[in-house]
């Protein structure tokens, strides 16, 4: 059995070590980015981890409320999906939309036409754009949220004139309900508002942030009040914290691909885009003329000439291999013959000195210095041949 001969290394054959030197820089990069993604998943899971549920006793968690309503004959009870939020909806009700933002359109329209005429209490917690103006109808959030977190009721409605100062600041509301109550306000606009139901019975509560829920900040200033007065204005406190895996969360109507994706999918797009846009201009060519720079180590010319053959080979460029030993051959028989360098590539001027010199056919050595490109590899090796025997011929006489 016969075997192929590796070829040996050239300098057109890059080294495992140059790959890596190349490549650290970006491989290192990722490496980075990467860790970086997975701290900040840690960090963001475990801080969201139970968030505004009665069962967590979490920081951000809310079962500190939970015991103290249940401590006052009020009933807690936890549900996950639209069907049993809109089922339990009633006069002796309060139900409490932790996040209401989660909610889809079709979602948030069968919530507001199953508590709008139930005649008990919604409190929606934190409400954004996406959702207060279908839940609560009359009211919307201001593009720019409070910067005190903690404030004052500055209103008529009992609950909040008892409780006093509350960690209420978040999102600020504008309201055209008749009607409404407006507290705790910031810079003129309300971070808790009450919107009183059509028909006179039951109401929907609008609470700009979720901290007076919260188990870490329940006992600071009048936040347990306030959120015992509001959740205990009746029995039963059904406490809705809408699930990914509700059923109905899949009615998406005539939603576009974009819109079904997170916004923080969209966001990371972008970065990612920014992200490579800069790595291509850091890697790309600097703009300006070429610096000659010294080699960090001497090349054997041999090497060279092996790599650029090679480079040849590899793209069947015969042409251009026959054209550049052609010009080598001219330039090094001119000075033989009397015919300045500079016109060594001019046929007018050199072979009729090469023909006195050998006493040779004008026309052979034309076609041998200046014909067409050969046919293929075999008459490519044919022509150095002959280029290498006219010069030796010329040395000689």
């Amino acid at each position: 059995m016969t075997t192929e001969a590796a070829l040996p290394s050239t300098s057109a054959s890059p080294t495992a070590r140059q790959v890596w030197t190349r490549a650290r820089g970006v491989v290192l990069g990722a490496a980075v980015l990467l860790a970086a993604a997975v701290v900040i998943a840690v960090i963001r899971s475990g801080a969201e981890h139970g968030r505004l549920d009665p069962r967590s006793v979490d920081t951000n968690g809310s079962r500190a409320v939970a015991e103290l309503l249940d401590d006052r004959g009020v009933s807690t009870r936890v549900v996950t999906t639209l069907d049993e939020a809109s089922a339990a909806a009633g006069p002796d009700t309060t139900l409490l939309v932790a996040v209401p933002d989660l909610l889809t359109d079709p979602q948030q329209s069968r919530l507001h036409t199953a508590t709008e005429a139930s005649g008990g209490r919604t409190i929606l917690v934190a409400p954004g754009p996406p959702s207060v103006g279908t839940l609560a109808p009359g009211v919307t959030a201001d593009s720019t949220p409070s910067f005190d977190s903690t404030l004052t009721p500055r209103c008529d409605l009992p609950d909040a004139r008892r409780a006093g100062s509350a960690d209420t600041g978040g999102i600020r509301y504008h309201t055209t309900a008749p009607e409404a109550d407006t507290c705790y306000a910031d810079e003129g606009l309300p971070t808790l508002v009450r919107v009183p139901a059509p028909a006179g019975r039951g109401d929907t509560v609008v609470l700009g942030a979720p901290d007076i829920l919260y188990n870490s900040s329940l006992d600071e200033r009048g936040n347990a009040s306030l959120a015992l007065q509001l959740l205990g204005s009746r029995p039963h406190v059904v406490w809705y914290l809408p699930s990914l895996s509700d059923g109905s969360a899949t009615d998406t109507g005539s939603r576009s691909f974009l819109e079904l994706l997170p916004s923080g999918w969209l966001w990371g797009t972008l970065q990612l885009f920014v992200a490579a846009a800069l790595a291509a201009l850091w890697r790309a060519r600097r703009l300006g003329p070429l610096v000659p720079e010294k080699l960090p180590v001497a090349i054997r010319a041999s090497e060279t000439v092996e790599g650029r053959a090679r480079l040849y080979r590899k793209a069947g460029a015969r042409d251009r291999a026959a054209a550049a030993l052609r010009s080598t051959t001219r330039t090094r028989l001119a000075p033989l013959v009397g015919v300045p360098v500079s016109r060594a590539h001019t046929p007018e001027a050199l072979l009729p000195a090469l023909s006195t010199h050998l006493h040779g056919d004008g026309q052979s050595l034309h076609a041998l210095l200046f014909g067409p490109p050969p046919s293929d590899d075999t008459a490519l090796i044919a022509l150095t041949d002959r280029l290498d025997a006219l010069e030796r011929e010329v040395r000689r006489s």
